[in-house]
């Protein structure tokens, strides 16, 4: 999970992307099956409003039932039109949203201006306590639909203006160079009229604009169908008749599907299984480095943590490479940098020696700080066993090389886990996890580290170049000012940076030409080889 101020949680979403053509069995993987369907092994999701969910389970279906603004292009991770057909502004804080005209959802209601100002309202509003809420904030009358006590006196955004049938004017409180982008995270989709007559039971049968439809009931823990939307007229028409996304408690049993021909496709094969995997499939496995980051979060509001000097020896103390290659057979990238490899302003080093594995410096600044007295507890949830595996891995470090002689396992149920770490509770370092909402430095920097973080960090010079950032003029003018706001986190380090996951995905016979991206799940593109 990841783990953001009043956030929801998340994991990542593999994206993938593939052609048809000749080649391999042309046996229906699981039996049964029309010739041009294929399946696809997913955890249950929690929500299926694009508004109320962050996780990647959601996502790999939303992402076949809905068409955001804007997409993300995958050669140069940069925005490209979707729904929308341009997004423009002047002076980057009054945005005008043309949307492409002639649209329908599913049941055939026309896709407008008011269908995307409906969808924000409704997840901007805060009674409705949706997880994607906070993506509003930055637009006008955000406040007011989120009091800080009371009800609120309105459910509409006053920086939200329906101008005619096809264009959306957006105000936001301040200029934002990132808002285009932004635009391609699912609660920006649009919802149709039927949806609010009964949100629930929306929940549970969306009606999107995208390129495939729900083809029967959501079957909890068993399976979700889609079929072509006979309406569609995007810019992404499906390829396959149907998709079956069959839902399975662990990655380890889908895996054994995957291996046994019941499951087509695999979007994240168990790191241990990797090895294997590789052999097994061959050029039928693809692994590619995602937007997901793994940290440790250190609570610096708690005085035993707030010396920089201790925190850094706590990062160098961690043999990064060590974890990777033991618990993830080698399969993720240790990092030195708070964002990943695929995002602009990615720096390779960026934190230099204070994320170098160096024993003897470590403890040296360690009994510079003064060391750690009392129990050092690691906080984690049990919602994966590689997580107590790591855990394990630091603890030993930590006592090996800094001499910390108490050290206990803190593992929370998962449910219970982001509520732990809003509320302060946890008393030592612990598991903190970002997945890229999109591709751009505001994403990781101010969602972890600015105001209202998990850590208890504070620093205004931090957050005046985030801010600085947010309103330059371009996406380009923003990222030098991004990463000084980066070098401020890394120099006094209240959370450390730990590995970038490496995305291993697998798929049958029946499937071929596998392009891969992060950016989305793109199932539209998938068809079926036809031997």
């Amino acid at each position: 999970m990841r783990v953001t101020r009043s956030r929801a949680a998340a994991l990542a979403v593999a994206a993938i992307m593939l052609s048809g053509g000749c080649g391999g069995g042309s046996s229906p993987a699981g039996g049964g099956k029309a010739a041009n369907e294929f399946s696809v092994a997913l955890t249950e999701p929690d929500h299926l409003t694009p508004g109320n969910t962050s996780s990647s389970y959601s996502l790999t279906v939303l992402d076949a039932l809905f068409d955001t603004p804007v997409a993300i292009d995958p050669a140069s991770g940069t925005p490209l039109m979707r729904a929308a057909e341009s997004v423009t502004s002047t002076d980057q804080k009054v945005w005008t949203i043309k949307f492409k005209p002639g649209r329908t959802f599913g049941n055939g209601e026309p896709v407008t201006a008011q269908s995307f100002a409906d969808a924000w309202n409704a997840t901007a509003y805060g009674p409705n306590a949706w997880t994607n809420n906070y993506y509003f904030d930055k637009i006008e009358g955000y406040d007011e639909l989120n009091p800080e006590s009371g009800e609120p006196t309105t459910d509409k955004l006053s920086g939200l203006e329906v101008v005619d049938d096809t264009t959306l004017k957006v105000t936001l409180t301040a200029p934002f160079s990132q808002f285009p982008i932004t635009l391609a995270w699912i609660a920006f989709a649009p919802m149709p009229k039927a949806a609010f007559a009964d949100l629930k039971a929306y929940d549970q049968a969306p009606i999107g604009n995208g390129p495939f439809v729900l083809d029967g009931a959501w079957e909890h823990d068993k399976q979700i169908k889609v079929k072509r939307s006979p309406s569609y007229t995007g810019d992404r028409p499906a390829k396959a008749d149907a998709v079956t996304f069959k839902i399975y408690a662990s990655r380890d049993t889908a895996y054994t599907d995957l291996r046994a021909g019941r499951v087509d496709l695999q979007l994240t094969i168990p790191p241990a299984s990797a090895p294997e995997a590789k052999k097994l499939l061959g050029d039928r496995y693809v692994a590619t480095a995602g937007g997901t980051m793994d940290y440790l979060g250190l609570p610096v509001f708690d005085k035993r943590f707030a010396s920089a000097d201790l925190r850094k020896a706590i990062s160098m103390a961690i043999d990064r490479q060590a974890i990777v290659d033991a618990v993830y057979n080698g399969t993720f990238k240790p990092m030195a940098s708070l964002l990943a490899p695929l995002v602009p302003g990615y720096r390779e080093n960026a934190c230099g020696e204070a994320c170098a594995y160096d024993p003897a410096k470590a403890k040296a600044l360690y009994d510079r700080a003064g060391g750690f007295t009392g129990t050092l507890n690691l906080w984690f949830s049990n919602a994966d066993p590689s997580y107590e595996q790591w855990m394990t891995a630091v603890a030993n470090q930590l006592k090996q090389n800094l001499g910390v002689a108490d050290v206990k396992f803190r593992k929370v149920p998962a449910s219970d886990y982001l509520s732990t770490l809003r509320a302060h509770k946890q008393d030592g370092p612990y598991r903190n996890n970002w997945v890229m909402d999109y591709p751009s430095p505001q994403n990781y920097l101010e969602s972890m580290w600015g105001e209202g973080n998990r850590m208890g960090w504070e620093n205004k010079e931090f957050l005046d170049l985030i801010g600085q950032a947010n309103s330059a003029p371009t996406f380009d003018d923003s990222i030098p000012l991004y990463q000084k706001a980066e070098d401020i986190a890394l120099a006094e380090m209240p959370m450390i940076p730990l590995w970038n996951w490496q995305d291993q995905i697998g798929y049958s016979t029946r499937l071929s030409g596998v392009n891969v991206t992060p950016y989305s799940a793109n199932l539209d593109a998938v068809s079926v080889t036809q031997g």
